[in-house]
């Protein structure tokens, strides 16, 4: 094989808001923090033990303000995308470096707003998002891809 591949697949909660950045051309950064967890069986112990790894997520543009509008700490999503490395000088003249997921695709899978309103209507069962009652996709809402960044002019 000739090729090669750059491909990160995460389902995890957010660790933080989203936060927003906006440049003077129109466009926008969004960035937040991602928890995944691994749980398994100390065989020696037989305690149960959960490891937790945060990943640093950058998503872009009309993306970016979907989430900021859609997700808050705590919420539950997928996302999908490339991995990048950046490296930079800090204020103490020190080399940090940073290794970033940039969204391509994702999906929210619950968010805390919709996880109250279901709470606060009584001890009714939890509902789907009314965005996931698709037929094509029952347990999850649908995939969004972000604008692909191209320098045609239209």
């Amino acid at each position: 094989m000739s090729g090669t591949l750059n491909k990160v697949m995460l389902i995890g909660h957010l660790g933080d808001e989203v936060k927003m950045h906006y440049f003077e051309g129109g466009g926008c950064i969004g960035r937040f923090p991602i928890a995944t967890n691994e749980t398994y069986t100390n065989k020696q112990t037989g305690e149960r033990v959960t490891n937790t790894d945060w990943h640093n997520v950058v998503v872009r543009n009309k993306a970016a303000e979907i989430c900021e509008k859609y997700l808050s700490k705590g919420d539950k999503v997928y996302v999908e995308g490339r991995l990048k490395n950046r490296q930079w000088q800090g204020e103490d003249g020190n080399t940090r470096y940073s290794t970033e997921v940039h969204v391509q695709d994702f999906t929210f899978l619950t968010t805390m707003k919709e996880s109250m309103s279901n709470q606060q209507g009584g001890g009714q069962q939890p509902q789907q998002n009314s965005v996931s009652n698709t037929a094509s996709s029952p347990k999850a809402a649908p995939l969004v891809r972000p604008e692909q960044e191209d320098d045609l002019p239209f």
